[in-house]
């Protein structure tokens, strides 16, 4: 296999080792973070290795390309970089508190880069802070006495639910920005057409709302978590 296969094979950055390059002026570490800065700038559309390799500079161009092999690469590790940021969050209580205290910094980590979700849809989470994120909500649930199949079966309703929430979520903000319209204005322009008036949609895209996206992601991982019991299903 030739080497330019090698850093393409298995179709995920995290399946394959880092080419070493020493003499390389910037870490992967620094390409991930200006990504970052540049994906909360532009939004996933109006992202692109050329966008990145202008933002870097011309010294640094040859650094990309040497420590990241495309754009798919760069992606996973961006929002890899996100969900390690919701990690190990101090919380109180029994394990339903456990869990929405976990649940709520990893939504709110993804809401804060609404191009993060957008790409849990297309890119598997093979990092280790997806991987790490995961693992957290598991011993939360063992700890719990949560066993075998129904153990998996409550990651998968926690987990599901918190992905297309933010997935969800996102994909309105997503909508809203490329309008090029403030929230307010694209629900008064919106909202009759839509047929729920443009205080509903409003109050439906407001963050900060009892109706908004926060406040609907808690009411239900409430009644997710009001339903789970450690024991085995029948």
């Amino acid at each position: 296999m030739r080497a330019a296969d090698e850093r393409t094979a298995l179709g995920s950055v995290w399946l394959r080792t880092e080419n070493e390059a020493t003499r390389a002026p910037l870490t992967r570490e620094q390409i991930v973070a200006a990504a970052i800065e540049l994906l909360d700038q532009d939004g996933l559309d109006g992202f692109s290795m050329r966008k990145m390799a202008t933002a870097l500079g011309t010294a640094a161009t040859s650094a990309l390309y040497w420590r990241i092999a495309n754009k798919n690469d760069l992606l996973e590790l961006a929002v890899d970089e996100i969900l390690g940021t919701a990690l190990n969050q101090a919380s109180t209580g029994d394990w339903r508190d456990h869990l929405t205290v976990a649940c709520t910094a990893a939504y709110r980590a993804l809401w804060e880069h609404p191009w993060a979700p957008q790409l849990l849809a297309t890119h598997a989470g093979l990092g280790p802070n997806y991987q790490a994120f995961t693992d957290q909500l598991v011993s939360i649930l063992v700890a719990a006495r949560f066993k075998g199949e129904h153990l998996d079966s409550a990651v998968s309703a926690v987990f599901h639910y918190l992905i297309g929430s933010a997935v969800t979520d996102s994909a309105w903000s997503a909508m809203v920005r490329r309008s090029g319209l403030t929230e307010r204005q694209w629900a008064n322009e919106a909202g009759d057409q839509l047929g729920v008036g443009a205080e509903s949609l409003a109050a439906y895209l407001n963050r900060a709302n009892r109706a908004g996206p926060e406040a609907r992601f808690s009411a239900g991982l409430r009644v997710i978590l009001v339903g789970l019991r450690p024991r085995q299903l029948s």
